[in-house]
């Protein structure tokens, strides 16, 4: 039976107290206290393009030649000089070399390498693992396809795998789907998406790298609709279906949406290019029939400035209501996002705006927070999502793939590489009018374990406080913050870049999670409101890396953006911690951070969960729901051979 203890603020009085970095000045537990506070196929098509740019950024285009171009010239030097795995073969770098050139490799054990791999998000047995594809819900099992090596633990010989689950938290990994066996996809199996027609049939179009490195546009079906698994597959005997359109660079056309119906009663996809080395773009394409496209005038959007975009994702949301929607719903009440992958930053950006089903151009709400250059999905170690809409919940479902940061020489020792997130509800956050909200799905409590819970516990300026909760390591927190301020406080210029060593009036507070008992490893997630020149406090939600580990040869830094946080809100975070990945939620989904860490000293039994201020004007009051999580069950489907 689940036992739930409860801890007051007097249940800790005497609680030893641990003093974060540069010596703050102790402070005892305190009574609970009064709350103070508070973003180009022929010449019509070009002409069309450089308008567009024109009446959006008054930034023109240079003439295009009207010969298809051939593919971006790519460094030559070697990768174990400088150049990133997979930028050679015109996709994002799936490694990251330039970081630790001069650093020395830290002694892992086999023991610090098992611990790392997770306990209830999904990864392959073994080997790479990238971008998630083509996600769908058919005759009761949730499929997720994804990049995959077989061979290796870096990137390489992209292949599609394949895994079924019933509640997306456990997971049966089937045979391989499809496999780069054509010429128009013998370099890669690329990132794809599912549509399901109204007749039931479904149609997944993808990239294929060609033997010319070439980027096409690829059919595949289900060879029998009446199997739930969706085992096998079969390319279309005409692919490619799409190839690029003139001036268009050959080894810059990608990652195919799902696609949505239009008025007309055809059918629309949009994929990523670019133009002019810096301007990021989506092409709409028409078909009827999965089979012929025509390129439709223009481009759903562009904007200047952000580079390649890939895997772009174009979904509508409701204004009012807790339900996803289908893909092809349009009209009153509905506002549409549109999502891309920036290649030149590694960082998945939205914005929410206006889609016109008759000119199928998308127009942002607010221009100064366009697509690169506003909201982004997630603000940690995240990229190439993906969503799709789950017809059995009614509701639109979020994947995205985290990826490493540690050297592919560690990669390879542990023998895999890469994790996809939870996945995650998303709607359209009506309070603020301006962002989506990201929610772990529901299914992810029945791992729910013990659960603690911590009542109105004060924590004072520069302390730290120890949850005693057992285990530390596979974690769901609920933690909720009040601040009352006890100095007075002046405009202060602070963010989230300074880590949270960096003091200011009122914070930052929250907690160290993944932290050994002494503190020489640990993960702050915190808020850090600060007091603008206006009068008015911005909050900022961040989580510091920078002490996450004793290694050198691992990337940390400190993420994070401001959050929205109404005077009748309290300050919320959720936290999912998995080992070595850390999701944490500010205020309902408004803004997620993704956390990819590799302790050294704070694992296993070791691993330790403390509350902390490290403000010099604020006391902080926090109450808090801890659950133990399960591991989830994530292995090979057994086939009954009879």
């Amino acid at each position: 039976m689940e036992t739930n203890p409860s801890h007051t603020s007097s249940d800790l009085e005497h609680a030893p107290y641990t003093l974060l970095p540069d010596n703050p000045s102790p402070a005892r537990i305190r009574r609970p206290f009064k709350v103070f506070t508070a973003t180009l196929a022929s010449l019509v098509f070009l002409l069309s393009l450089v308008a567009l740019i024109i009446n959006q950024s008054q930034e023109s285009l240079p003439e295009q030649n009207q010969n298809r171009s051939s593919s971006t010239p790519r460094p030559t030097e070697s990768f174990s000089k400088a150049e990133p795995r997979g930028v050679a073969q015109g996709v994002s770098p799936k490694s990251n070399p330039s970081f630790f050139s001069d650093k020395v490799s830290y002694n892992w054990t086999n023991a610090m390498f098992s611990w790392q791999r997770t306990a209830y998000h999904f990864q392959p047995e073994k080997n790479w693992m990238n971008d998630p594809d083509g996600p769908l819900f058919h005759e009761g099992w949730y499929h997720l396809f994804y990049q995959y090596n077989p061979d290796s633990a870096v990137w390489g010989n992209i292949t599609w795998g394949h895994a079924v689950s019933t509640d997306l938290i456990h997971w049966l990994y089937l045979p391989f789907a499809m496999v780069p066996d054509h010429w128009y996809d013998i370099n890669g199996v690329w990132t794809g998406s599912a549509t399901l027609l109204p007749d039931g049939r479904i149609m997944m179009l993808y990239t294929g790298s060609t033997n010319e490195s070439v980027q096409v546009q690829n059919l595949a079906y289900p060879a029998n609709l009446s199997d739930p698994l969706l085992i096998d597959w079969v390319k279309y005997p005409n692919n490619p279906v799409i190839t690029p359109p003139n001036g268009t660079e050959t080894d810059e056309f990608r990652d195919p949406t799902t696609a949505w119906m239009g008025p007309d009663g055809t059918w629309r996809i949009t994929i990523g290019s670019r133009h002019n080395k810096s301007i990021g773009l989506s092409l709409v394409y028409q078909t009827s029939n999965f089979t012929t496209f025509e390129l439709l005038k223009g481009v759903l959007h562009a904007v200047p400035g952000t580079g390649m975009w890939e895997c772009v994702d174009f979904y509508p949301v409701a204004i009012n209501g807790s339900t996803g929607l289908d893909t092809s719903a349009s009209g009153a009440g509905i506002k549409h996002v549109l999502k891309a992958s920036l290649d030149d930053t590694k960082r998945d950006h939205y914005a929410i705006g206006v889609y016109d089903p008759v000119t199928d151009k998308w127009t942002p709400d607010n221009p100064k927070e366009d697509v690169g250059i506003g909201l982004q999905v997630d603000y940690g170690r995240y990229y190439a999502s993906k969503t799709f809409y789950d017809q059995n919940k009614q509701r639109r479902i979020l994947w995205g793939w985290i990826n490493e940061t540690d050297t592919e020489t560690d990669d390879l020792a542990k023998g895999w590489a890469s994790v996809q997130t939870i996945p995650r509800n998303v709607l359209y956050d009506n309070k603020t009018g301006t962002n989506i909200l990201q929610w772990p799905v529901e299914e992810v409590e029945s791992l729910r374990l013990r659960s603690t819970d911590f009542t109105e516990i004060v924590v004072g300026p520069g302390s730290v406080v120890p949850l005693d909760i057992g285990q530390a390591t596979q974690l769901d927190i609920f933690a909720e913050f009040e601040i009352e301020i006890i100095s007075e406080t002046k405009h202060e210029k602070y963010g989230c870049s300074g880590g949270a060593v960096d003091r200011s009036a009122l914070g930052p507070f929250g907690l160290l999670v993944l932290a050994d008992q002494t503190l020489s490893e640990l993960t702050p997630i915190f808020f850090r409101p600060v007091n603008t020149t206006e009068g008015i406090v911005d909050t900022y939600f961040c989580a510091d890396e920078t002490r996450s580990s004793k290694a050198s040869d691992v990337f940390k830094h400190v993420y994070g953006s401001t959050v929205p946080v109404f005077t009748d809100e309290k300050f919320q975070m959720r936290l999912l911690v998995d080992h070595s990945i850390v999701e944490s939620f500010a205020q309902g989904g408004r803004r997620v951070i993704t956390s990819r860490i590799y302790p050294t000293k704070a694992i296993y039994g070791d691993a330790r969960l403390f509350l902390f201020n490290n403000a010099t004007g604020v006391n902080v009051k926090a109450t808090l729901k801890i659950w133990e999580l399960n591991s989830a069950f994530i292995h090979p489907f057994v086939f009954d051979h009879n």
